[in-house]
């Protein structure tokens, strides 16, 4: 996982509430294990709606996202956050994502941002015009216009997030802690080992 410190450029003002995972990625678009692609299937059918938000050239760039309440609530599919990322989103500002969707982004190195309606609302009126910057180490979302927004996330997430590290090397990190204590159980269980004719 590669370690996100700072999100900076265009915004998507989505704004919807309520999209769930089929909204992001439809099950259709499940039946691949791969990560790559899915972009293409990414808000399909909001995208089969003339004069839709994301094939506006004007966000053609963009890397955030910025919806309604409750964002990424249905199924648990991980391909939600897999396809987000592969459209080249690396973070989602609502007021409040679904928490399986919010565990499955952090998972994926996907910033998914809780702020109140009233910033969201700010956002949406500045995306259409100019960056945001979202910066993880002052947790703090602004825009060229000093609008200043404060966020909390888990301590634990953010510098997971910070430092590019996801469960295998967060495990990897404890391996000589586990190598140690499968020598232990070796050592004290010799029972359990394989006898070999």
């Amino acid at each position: 996982m590669k370690p996100v410190r700072k999100v900076e450029g265009r915004a998507i003002p989505f704004g919807q509430k309520n999209v769930d995972t089929d909204v992001i990625i439809s099950a259709e678009w499940l039946k691949t294990i791969s990560r790559e692609g899915l972009g293409k299937g990414a808000f399909e059918s909001v995208r089969a709606k003339e004069g839709n938000v994301f094939d506006d050239p004007e966000y053609a760039d963009a890397n955030i996202l910025i919806a309604g309440d409750n964002f990424g609530c249905g199924s648990s599919r991980e391909h939600a956050a897999w396809a987000l990322d592969d459209m080249g989103i690396k973070a989602i500002i609502a007021p409040s994502f679904s928490d399986i969707f919010s565990s499955n982004a952090f998972k994926n190195g996907l910033l998914a941002i809780p702020l109140p309606q009233a910033a969201i609302e700010r956002l949406m009126a500045v995306a259409k015009t100019d960056p945001i910057t979202i910066d993880m180490e002052s947790m703090s979302v602004t825009t060229p216009f000093q609008d200043r927004f404060t966020f909390e996330m888990d301590p634990f997430r953010q510098q997971c997030l910070m430092d590019g590290l996801d469960e295998i090397d967060l495990t990897m990190a404890k391996s000589d802690a586990i190598e140690a204590h499968e020598a232990r159980v070796d050592s004290a269980h010799v029972w359990h080992k394989p006898v070999i004719a």
